[in-house]
């Protein structure tokens, strides 16, 4: 099985529709979202809702078939996760924080997929094709777990009295936590997805994911945080006091077993993702690459392919370096999302891909502004909000440093005790 590069039609003409909104609802008011924090933009968010439910795209959420499938026709591989990146890559070029706040699953439905039993796919995803834009989130990050997922101390009891889970924990940076667990009366019912360890003794065998409702009593969202970037995404802090929750609502076995599957789960959780975050970064580190090239050419300044590179200028050289830093990084982002879609094992490529994309969008963005000088540095552009944008690419999902480990120790055939 090969990976092809030609981009599937129905993403085509997906992006082809999300470049429109780029350049009509998201870049017009690109500096209004960044200047006022945590502003929601309603418009944005109901429009995108209604443009993925009509056409499925961008979405994980099971969809009913409109029609029985010709045996007789080969079958072809999903385009979920390539739908998704390409989908993100577009958005985050026009603006990534109001990206971050496209209704849709986010990491909450990531978690339900990567690692729900079917029924919890049908019964947590479907709500996502619903009439009311719909928010998840997964709450995953404590005060003392930033990358180290596996010192989480939240806690999950069974009440065997009335079957269910009690939760209690603190969960910081959790993106989207608060669209998706406060509920607003133009959003439909979202929830959280709260890793916490059923039976601390066991170490990373005791993880378990929790599906949490909007609203459950007992949780409540104690802290919006105020960013260098993303600014329109709401980034929340979240108490669980004993937060009640079905049985039904654990993703994987309720009891502890000797192998680590729980937290297996979000580790595929994030092999399913990282490339999407990736994506994300590609898209900022191109909106900076093309307006620098468009404000150079106006003042004229202009690339000439094909010489040899000592008859080019610096800011030449420069260009083309970057250009090659965003072709490779985006290169990577589609063999990751392929292996997903095409259900093998992505763990080395994944992480790859968003080490490159994390570090190509930070030197992109920085070398943008310098070239620029002051007028990449003023607000007269929107260099200097790209420039801020682009770190959390190297710190959410796993930092940079992280996924270096994480690449190390795969290529390595080291475990994580063994190589820290």
């Amino acid at each position: 099985m090969t990976i092809e590069f030609e981009t599937p039609k129905p993403i085509v003409n997906f992006r082809f529709m999300l470049q429109t909104v780029a350049d009509n609802m998201m870049r017009p008011v690109s500096r209004e979202m960044d200047e006022n924090e945590h502003q929601i933009p309603y418009d944005y968010i109901e429009f995108m809702h209604t443009a993925m439910k009509s056409t499925g795209a961008g979405s994980l959420a099971p969809r009913e078939s409109k029609k029985e499938e010709d045996p007789a026709k080969p079958k072809h591989a999903p385009i979920a996760y390539q739908s998704l990146a390409s989908m993100l890559e577009m958005l985050a070029w026009g603006d990534v924080g109001m990206y971050l706040i496209t209704p849709g699953g986010g990491l909450g439905a990531a978690a339900v997929q990567a690692a729900g039993s079917p029924e919890q796919k049908a019964k947590f995803l479907a709500r996502f094709n619903g009439e009311k834009p719909t928010f998840a989130a997964m709450c995953m990050t404590e005060p003392q777990a930033g990358s180290d997922t596996s010192a989480i101390r939240a806690t999950a009891v069974l009440d065997k009295a009335t079957n269910e889970w009690i939760l209690n924990g603190e969960k910081i940076f959790v993106t989207a936590g608060h669209k998706s667990f406060v509920p607003d009366e133009k959003f439909g019912a979202g929830f959280i997805v709260v890793w916490a360890t059923i039976d601390p003794t066991a170490g990373r065998a005791g993880m378990r994911a929790f599906v949490v409702e909007a609203g459950t009593p007992g949780v409540t969202v104690t802290k919006l945080e105020h960013k260098l970037g993303i600014r329109v995404s709401d980034t929340a802090a979240i108490a669980l006091v004993d937060a009640r929750v079905p049985y039904d609502h654990v993703l994987g076995s309720p009891t502890v077993e000797k192998t680590t599957t729980g937290f297996k789960g979000a580790m595929a959780t994030f092999d399913a993702t990282r490339p999407l975050v990736a994506a994300t970064g590609v898209g900022v580190a191109r909106a900076a690459l093309e307006e620098l090239k468009k404000l150079l050419a106006e003042q004229g300044v202009t690339v000439r392919y094909g010489l040899p590179r000592q008859k080019l200028s610096a800011i030449e050289r420069d260009v083309i370096d970057m250009e090659i830093m965003l072709k490779s990084a985006w290169l990577m982002v589609l063999k990751a999302v392929w292996m997903a879609d095409n259900q093998k094992s992505n763990a080395l490529e994944s992480s790859m891909s968003k080490v490159r994309a994390g570090d190509i969008v930070t030197k992109i963005t920085q070398k943008v502004v310098e070239i620029m000088g002051p007028l990449g540095y003023s607000r007269e552009y929107l260099l200097e909000k790209w420039f801020r944008d682009a770190k959390i690419t190297d710190i959410y999902e796993g930092t940079g440093q992280i996924n270096r480990l994480v690449v190390a120790r795969q290529i390595l055939g080291y475990s994580g005790a063994e190589l820290r």
